[in-house]
């Protein structure tokens, strides 16, 4: 035997519990207190985040020699692929004294690549390294980076990871040092220090 074919009824409503069905408890019944209206004219108070003392316009005053370059863990493993000395080519890079630091997490990051990167391991073991300790957890080295250049405007930031790039790049007043054609360069440095472009 065939079945019926059952057609959709058009325009039904769907059944809805009453204020007072006993279902509801008392608590549920009471009707929600309404938005108040926007007065017109109330002042508006504005958020706006406190702009670091170090910066002139977009110009850091807190930038100069000797230089803090807070590294990346791919900006350390492009210098190993490349066979740079980076103290020396941060040197030639920005005619001054550089000092390279390195936090906890890109040091945790190069441990778990494993000893495929032990050469990068060893020339971060360089006393001529600084260390910075992380008191965050796990070991994701771009948020610790950004939370600490925006804390502080001191660092020029040495990186060849596009993602942090662009969040760095939101930052204001930070530069930011990457390899191209087997050398550094600086990408947003104050035209006053003559860093090559």
């Amino acid at each position: 035997m065939p079945k019926n074919k059952r057609t959709k009824k058009f325009a039904t409503m769907k059944r809805m519990i009453s204020a007072n069905d006993p279902r509801i408890k008392p608590k549920d019944r009471l009707s929600k207190p309404k938005e108040k209206k926007i007065d017109p004219h109330e002042l508006k108070v504005h958020q706006v985040t406190q702009a670091s003392s170090a910066l002139f316009f977009q110009y850091n005053t807190q930038l100069g020699p000797p230089y803090h370059i807070l590294m990346d863990t791919n900006f350390i493993n492009f210098s190993v692929k490349n066979k740079m000395d980076i103290v020396q080519s941060l040197m030639d890079c920005l005619y001054a004294k550089c000092i390279p630091y390195i936090t906890d997490c890109v040091m945790g990051e190069l441990e778990k690549l494993g000893p495929k990167y032990r050469i990068a391991l060893k020339i971060i073991k360089d006393p001529r390294f600084e260390r910075l300790t992380c008191t965050h957890k796990g070991t994701y080295a771009d948020d610790c980076i950004v939370q600490r250049v925006t804390q502080h405007k001191c660092y020029i930031v040495g990186t060849c990871d596009r993602d942090l790039k662009r969040r760095i790049r939101k930052i204001p007043g930070v530069p930011i040092m990457f390899l191209s054609q087997h050398r550094y360069t600086v990408e947003r440095m104050p035209d006053a220090y003559g860093a090559p472009k």
